[in-house]
């Protein structure tokens, strides 16, 4: 399906990313939906079991590791999006935020007590010990970018994540591991960020080390914990945001005139990026201001309550993979959090 108004951002979504599943698995259990969960739990490791180097960020949705991507010259795209493409050469990038959300998402599935097993603990050290030797390499990112690899903020907190729930693991639940190794690599990595990823003149963190480009993701940063809410950092990433990636209120991930992405062509508003900020603004007090972005999304919703993956504020139509999982996860996790705004959001177990 085409994420895009056009151009050569078309791509072939018949797929399980890593991503999606732990937000899945995330909202299930906040839901209460257990048995459902623990069932998602089982597929997450399933797909990710053998040899931590070969894990992929996406597979088959029975599993399948061979997504080769080509494309269908012969075949028209949406609203003439091309080229089209069949598979998806994402599945074959290094995108560190994964390591991230898997580590965080079984640590809320532990704290959730749906049946945590020695063997899931073993695939966790193995993907630790993995995300060691890479954490510091630049990546592809969330936005799986193929204009070349950054140190991309969004997955160098997500490291951060990875190795913070790692060391939790053994200190609140006693499980075996190097829990001061891994507290002392979290420690560092959250100095680096702070460092080189954030922009002191216009308070706010930016998308990679050492670029001005400003990124949706960062809005992350205090829902896994990395700072609290009420850091300056925080509330002044969200203002930046909202002044430099917003249309109509509506959220882009990033702008394409200044993230090299090697691709052409625009795009429309992201939908889970708009959630994103609706969460950040009830998390730093600013919970009318996230009431009313939250309805102004829901109204998007087609006759059957359904969303697509972006929103064109110029046509006002939905543009994009449809229906698109992280928009939906998006509504859940927000309407979660809005009726349960006199407590911190927490999407992870930190």
């Amino acid at each position: 399906m085409p994420e895009t108004l056009g151009g050569s951002r078309n791509w072939d979504y018949r797929y399980c990313w890593l991503r999606d599943a732990t937000m899945t698995l995330s909202a299930m259990l906040r839901a209460g939906y257990t048995d459902e969960a623990e069932a998602w739990r089982n597929w997450l490791l399933r797909a990710i079991a053998g040899s931590p180097q070969d894990v992929q960020i996406m597979y088959g949705v029975t599993g399948e590791r061979r997504l080769t991507e080509f494309e269908a010259g012969w075949l028209p795209g949406f609203a003439g999006a091309a080229p089209v493409r069949i598979g998806n050469a994402a599945a074959e990038q290094l995108q560190i935020d994964v390591f991230g959300e898997v580590m965080d998402v079984l640590a809320l599935a532990r704290e959730a007590e749906i049946g945590a097993t020695d063997e899931a603990w073993q695939v966790q050290r193995g993907l630790m010990r993995h995300l060691d030797e890479v954490w510091n390499q630049p990546d592809e990112g969330i936005w799986e970018v193929r204009g070349g690899r950054q140190h991309f903020t969004y997955s160098k907190v997500m490291a951060w994540v990875a190795f913070d729930r790692a060391a939790r693991a053994v200190e609140r639940f006693g499980l075996s591991g190097p829990a001061k190794e891994w507290r002392a690599r979290a420690d560092e990595i959250h100095k680096a960020v702070c460092e080189q990823a954030y922009d002191p003149d216009r308070n706010t963190f930016t998308q990679a080390y050492g670029s001005k480009a400003l990124d949706a993701a960062v809005l992350l940063i205090p829902q896994v914990g990395f700072l609290p809410a009420d850091d300056p950092r925080v509330a002044g990433t969200v203002d930046a945001v909202q002044r430099e990636l917003t249309v109509d209120g509506f959220v882009r991930r990033y702008l394409t005139e200044h993230t090299d992405d090697g691709l052409s062509g625009d795009e429309g508003t992201f939908l889970i990026c708009s959630f994103w900020l609706a969460d950040a603004l009830a998390m730093v007090g600013r919970v009318g201001e996230a009431r009313d972005l939250y309805e102004k999304l829901v109204a998007l919703r087609n006759d059957v309550g359904l969303l697509a993956e972006e929103y064109d504020v110029g046509s006002g139509r939905m543009l994009g993979n449809f229906p698109q999982a992280f928009s939906h996860l998006g509504l859940v996790n927000t309407a979660w959090h809005l009726t349960t705004a006199e407590s911190p959001l927490r999407r992870s177990a930190y």
